[in-house]
């Protein structure tokens, strides 16, 4: 995970750079602990508290249509103490100051956790996906894109992003409870900052691509998956779901030898 670490640097770089650039970065910190970020919050979070569909006449705003752009990254580190955690960062404007638009999104989730490894970046991405656990929003995405509407219900009752932020800190710390650190990015400002996060994406998700195809190599296994899904729609999944299962069970043989 140190072959990431720089690239909270980057991050920190470029939200630093939006601010000089006069764009109106808002940073809110919000509690920590699971149970205080889903205090007093205007919408239900949690499973089935969304259908996970926001009809078109039923939306407030959309963010992140393909006509528009987006940009998604999950970053995470094995040193929390390079994450503000409870940190959200807003470049651009909010939810309810732009009611009827199609703006520009960009989400990047920075987590951190001493006892996090590689094999917890599954758990981690899809952990990302919240469309039926928060009221009021619908999410479609692939990786590196993302695709979202609020509905005017929710708009109506308070959404805002530090809602959105909030929820997505809660629900990552409970499914994965190996985070300790939690911090959001959302940019909705322009193309042209949607760009310069894109490029900060891309050289990421090389280097987890690489990250990913060793892991298989040292276990024996030449699988080139390029990661261009994430693992819940690639059509490789049960592939990689039977190998994993042979390796559990390989391991469990092998630690029986010692008993």
């Amino acid at each position: 995970m140190a072959d990431l670490n720089a690239y909270f640097s980057r991050i920190a770089k470029y939200i630093k750079e939006k601010r000089t650039d006069k764009q109106g970065v808002r940073t809110i910190q919000c509690p920590t602990q699971v149970n205080h970020l889903l205090r007093n919050l205007p919408i239900s979070i949690g499973p089935d508290a969304g259908s996970g569909i926001v009809l078109r006449e039923d939306t407030f705003i959309e963010l992140g249509n393909p006509a528009v752009g987006s940009c998604s990254l999950l970053i995470y580190t094995n040193d929390p103490s390079i994450i503000k955690d409870g940190r959200i960062h807003l470049i651009g404007p909010d939810i309810p100051e732009r009611p009827g638009a199609s703006l520009p999104f960009g989400e990047v989730l920075m987590v951190g956790g001493k006892d996090l490894e590689e094999d917890d970046r599954q758990a981690l991405e899809q952990s990302r996906y919240i469309s039926d656990q928060v009221e009021g929003y619908m999410i479609r995405s692939l990786p590196e894109h993302i695709w979202s509407r609020v509905s005017k219900d929710a708009a109506k009752k308070g959404f805002r992003f530090e809602t959105l932020g909030r929820a997505l800190m809660a629900i990552l710390k409970t499914k994965v409870p190996k985070i300790q650190a939690m911090e959001i990015v959302f940019v909705t400002s322009d193309k042209k900052d949607l760009e310069e996060l894109k490029s900060i994406a891309s050289q990421i998700n090389k280097i987890t691509r690489e990250i990913q195809k060793n892991k298989w190599r040292l276990k024996g296994i030449d699988l080139d998956c390029t990661l261009d899904y994430d693992c819940g729609q690639c059509p490789d999944k049960p592939l990689c779901d039977n190998i994993r299962e042979v390796l559990k069970i390989r391991k469990r043989q092998k630690n029986a030898h010692f008993l």
